[in-house]
């Protein structure tokens, strides 16, 4: 029996487990409940306690009547009244909007008035708490997010800190416009808000070790409408160890570790072929698990020794009984496994800095167990010395290797494209319709009890995390070389500057090239030279000539290219060049070397052609000479196995012609630039969008390093981007008309840039 509901789970996990918010009929030994058309009826065997049951019975079913009463009440009184001026900050202060709207926190909303000014955002609630107006200045806010409250779009929280746990305030509303429009107010008050919110920007972020993965699973929860006022829509967080048993923790050993393809429900094999064939059974809608994985009781059961009020509250006045306390790690850990309805992960307080959770600070009196024991503290695996120690190895875990080589495969569950759909039921990660945004139209409920009950089964049960990846989640770059403290100690002589190993000549190079980088913005001009031609492409009938100069050869070279159109783009690569036409066409040859001192036309054999379905505008190959990237005339990007024909992934990313597609030094990511002014950033593995900056103007050419970006622009301009905040972050005047062409070296200290204005210009980083 909840708070609101009664749920009866049976025995026999064959048949279904029964949810009950409806009409009621009580004997003294016997109740009767209505779902829809069909009468069940229970015959209660609890001796001596019969009358105390149907009591309760009573109260949660006059419940729904008496908060519906409630809200009409409110809502009249809130009609009647306004916000109070007086409470402005400043007497010059001009109000924007005013509505009405509920403050949320754990298991409590206090309805009130919201006002916002040019200067400081206001909420007034009714009953005067906790203040009798809450306030907060627009400057100060650091950022906000749209929220589901009930699975409905009407929430909105506030940041005015950078810490992703604790809010300012957080408010919903009682309409998606009111909403909507007191968000816009606030995001156009800061600059570039929303292009610093998104999950590719993170994900991008993380994937390169900017970001660790405890603050990458923080943002996504924050993304995802998770909320530590919203117990409904607790963040959650994985386990990751499976051994609570050893007396030492070895994190390099993937046994110690839990399987994080999978979801709870599916970790243990006999209880997954108990659920999937009550599954199979299960008229429409199906589902596989009755519980869901994070629910207001699930976080209290982790959170009761810190905040036994809002488990009271929950509980009608009591705790739990002591043997179904949170009392141990590995208790906890086993039942998730073994237990027919216990499918829960865990909260970010186990990858935190307070441990207080873990211990009855307050003495508070939980009530003994079996064996007589009074619960106290959480038990504590072996591995673990004290409450800290445990949390400190709980992160050592969560940033391992292991972890962050597959912390995707469980985002993908959780956050991905495995939430949901075919791909769901195939990953065995279905849950009730009810825990998913769109699963049920509230709004459309006219009577407002069963509104009101609909509402509190969706805030009682659980809720799914809002989708924020639709295909595979692309995996972390993890490091090349380990932490030096971590690997045995070495001689003097090792470690020599005498006797530099490849590794050293590897590193020192990537040094020159990161101090070039972080230097982008110290352009300084070496030298300028005006030319009086243009860059010409000749149109054949049926083949067309192209003349390169070959610098080895010291002289011009000319061949036949068998085109049907304009070359628009080459690219030279170990004796192979890479021709891109507007004939839909991308053509590789082999170069046959003659004879240097002959008079010979050096040839070139014909060794693969790749279709397009528009004209390619622009290739590029990747580093290792492996992978293709085209762009054609219609914004299609595609990428390629130079070893086979079919591409590896095509998709559209800008709405107009692509003007330079590029890899990024690893090679995991290919930035393009187009005609809608966007710069866009895809992940090689997936196919996937990682990342799409919109620029003030169309930016034509680019060179990049994976985070940085030197482009050039249609009004002459350099910019040099930050992707990982998606902003210019310096300017440099160049060309007095569209920057063309742009050319780096090798070790990314020098650059040339070509322009309309029939200008080459030769720059170098300002160290």
């Amino acid at each position: 029996i909840c708070s609101k509901s009664i749920i009866f789970e049976p025995d026999d996990a064959v048949k279904p487990i029964l949810k009950v918010l409806s009409s009621y009929y009580l004997s003294p030994s016997l109740v009767a409940v209505f779902l829809g058309e069909k009468k069940v009826t229970f015959q209660l065997e609890v001796p001596g306690k019969t009358e105390d049951v149907i009591s309760v019975f009573h109260w949660v079913f006059h419940l729904g009547d008496q908060t519906a009463m409630v809200a009409a009440i409110l809502q009249s009184r809130l009609a009647r009244t306004c916000f109070d001026k007086n409470s402005f900050q400043h007497v010059t202060e001009n109000p924007h909007m005013e509505c009405v709207a509920e403050m949320v926190s754990p298991l409590v909303t206090n309805a009130g008035h919201v006002c916002i000014t040019d200067c400081n955002l206001y909420f007034q609630p009714m009953n005067s708490y906790p203040d009798l107006v809450v306030q907060i200045g627009l400057h100060s806010v650091r950022r906000i997010y749209k929220r589901r409250h009930g699975l409905r779009p009407l929430g909105l929280e506030v940041f005015c800190t950078e810490n992703d746990l604790c809010s300012d305030i957080y408010l919903m509303f009682y309409s998606t416009k009111e909403r909507d429009e007191l968000y816009y107010y606030i995001a156009t008050f800061l600059e570039n808000h929303i292009a610093e919110c998104t999950a590719e920007s993170y994900m991008l972020q993380w994937q390169r070790g900017h970001i660790s993965n405890y603050q990458y699973l923080l943002h996504l929860n924050n993304l995802a409408d998770r909320s530590v006022n919203d117990l409904s829509q607790y963040p959650v967080f994985p386990w990751v160890i499976s051994d609570y048993s050893s007396t030492q923790m070895d994190l390099l050993n993937p046994a110690s570790f839990r399987d994080l393809r999978k979801p709870i429900g599916a970790l243990n094999t006999e209880r997954l072929e108990r659920l999937l064939e009550r599954y199979r059974d299960m008229p429409e809608p199906r589902f596989m698990y009755g519980s869901h994985y994070s629910s207001p009781g699930y976080v209290l059961f982790y959170l009761v020794r810190v905040a036994p009020e809002h488990m009271l509250c929950l509980q009608n006045g009591r705790f739990d009984q002591a043997d179904r306390m949170f009392n141990s790690v590995g208790e906890t850990w086993k039942n998730c496994l073994e237990g027919g309805t216990d499918f829960k992960e865990l909260i970010p307080e186990f990858y935190g800095s307070d441990s207080s959770f873990l211990k009855n600070l307050l003495g508070l009196n939980l009530g003994r167990r079996q064996g007589g024991g009074r619960v106290e503290n959480v038990e504590l695996p072996s591995w673990a010395s004290d409450p800290d120690d445990f949390l400190e190895k709980m992160r050592l875990a969560l940033e391992s290797q292991y972890v962050s080589e597959h912390l995707h495969e469980w985002i993908d569950l959780i956050f991905g494209y495995k939430q949901r759909g075919s791909e769901a039921v195939a990953a065995h990660n279905v849950f009730h319709p009810l825990t998913y945004e769109g699963g049920v139209d509230c709004d459309s409920i006219e009577d407002p009890d069963q509104k009101i009950a609909m509402l509190t089964q969706i805030l009682e049960f659980g809720q799914t995390p809002r989708q924020l990846f639709v295909t595979h989640h692309p995996q972390r770059i993890t490091p090349r070389f380990h932490n030096l403290s971590a690997t045995p100690s070495l001689s003097s002589s090792e470690l020599s500057p005498s006797s530099p190993s490849m590794e050293s000549f590897e590193d020192l190079t990537e040094e020159s090239k990161k101090m070039a980088w972080s230097n982008m913005n110290k352009l300084a001009l070496q030298s300028l030279s005006k030319y009086f031609w243009g860059v010409t492409v000749y149109h054949g009938q049926v083949r067309m000539k192209s003349y390169f100069y070959s610098i080895a050869y010291g002289r011009r070279q000319d061949t036949l290219m068998g085109h049907d159109d304009a070359v628009s783009h080459i690219c030279w690569r170990d004796d192979k060049l890479y021709t891109a036409s507007w004939d839909s066409t991308v053509k590789i040859w082999k170069c046959v070397a003659d004879d240097i001192s002959s008079n010979k036309r050096t040839q070139f054999d014909l060794l693969a052609e790749f279709e397009h379905e528009a004209g390619v505008n622009t290739l590029d190959l990747s580093p290792a000479g492996t992978l293709l990237a085209t762009g054609t005339k219609e914004g299609t990007l595609t990428l390629w196995d130079i070893a086979n024909p079919l591409p590896l992934n095509q998709l559209t990313c800008h709405s107009g012609k692509i003007h330079q597609v590029a890899f990024s030094p690893d090679s995991r990511h290919v930035l393009s630039v187009g005609e809608d002014s966007c710069l866009v950033v895809t992940d090689v593995q997936t196919g996937m969008l990682l990342a799409t900056v919109h620029a003030e103007q169309e930016q034509r050419c680019f060179c990049w390093d994976g985070n940085t970006v030197l482009s050039g622009g249609m009004s002459g301009d350099l910019s040099v981007w930050d992707l990982l905040s998606s902003k210019v972050i310096h300017k440099i005047p160049a060309h007095s008309g569209a920057v063309t062409c742009m050319w780096m070296n090798e070790q990314c200290s020098t650059i040339i840039t070509g322009g309309v204005d029939k200008q080459i210009i030769l720059w170098k980083p300002e160290y």
